[in-house]
């Protein structure tokens, strides 16, 4: 319990200490992409650090040098509601990440989800949520990066989940190479305590760069089940491992 309740506290002190911060970021418009993407990662990445340890969690990373130059499309497993925070902290090329419309109701936190370029999409109305995916394609297209959870859930520990193709149709669409990340570990901290937070060991591991406009005479379906074997096959990998 008071673990969760630190990482509470630390969640609202941020929010409201961060204002002065979303304000110079909004002034640094004219930078180029890549210096103010930093710029607006800056405070999210040491927030993401500092909160994995209150939780007590080790995380370890491997892969990345492999991460390649320019705008990618990062396609990972979603075990926790904690994979957004371990992959702010371990990764440093700044990205954004699609997730669901409801997050734009919150108070400040929906102004840094903007900051940092993330997609916000209302599955229940497909209009919205393909105007969304172009706005993707065209963030894509200007330079940022972005992650996407394309099982649509979290897993809580069990099984990846069949992936949807969204990932790989703003890839292609974009022109940008797909970099699979697979996620260990982090339904341990908290979904599976009954809701209480408790130290895990946590492992990211990063794969080799695909290019989908090689792979575009596949079959969107057949991309999305290729991409989600390589990143069980990187998770067994580190169970075995282990």
């Amino acid at each position: 319990m008071f673990r969760l309740i630190t990482c509470f506290l630390y969640i609202s002190g941020f929010l409201i200490y961060s204002i002065p911060q979303l304000a110079r970021i909004k002034k640094a418009s004219h930078l180029p992409v890549e210096e103010r993407d930093k710029l607006a990662h800056e405070y999210p990445k040491k927030f993401s650090k500092k909160f994995m340890k209150l939780t007590g969690s080790e995380v370890v990373v491997e892969g990345l040098e492999l991460i390649p130059e320019g705008p990618v499309v990062f396609i990972a497993n979603h075990e926790s509601d904690f994979d957004i925070p371990v992959l702010l902290g371990t990764i440093d090329k700044p990205f954004g990440f699609v997730s669901k419309i409801e997050l734009k109701k919150l108070p400040i936190l929906s102004s840094w989800l903007n900051t940092i370029n993330c997609i916000l999409i209302d599955r229940k109305n497909h209009q919205q949520a393909l105007n969304s995916m172009k706005e993707g394609v065209q963030l894509l297209q200007e330079g940022h990066s972005l992650v996407i959870f394309p099982e649509g859930k979290r897993s809580k520990g069990g099984p990846v989940q069949p992936f949807k193709v969204g990932g790989i149709r703003l890839a292609q669409d974009a022109g940008v190479p797909i970099v699979p990340i697979a996620i260990k570990g982090t339904a341990d901290i908290f979904e599976k305590n009954g809701r209480l937070i408790k130290p895990a060991q946590i492992k990211v591991t990063i794969g080799y760069r695909i290019d989908p406009i090689i792979h575009n005479h596949k079959d969107y379906k057949e991309m999305a089940e290729e991409v989600r074997q390589i990143i069980i096959a990187m998770s067994e990998a580190r169970n075995i491992a282990s």
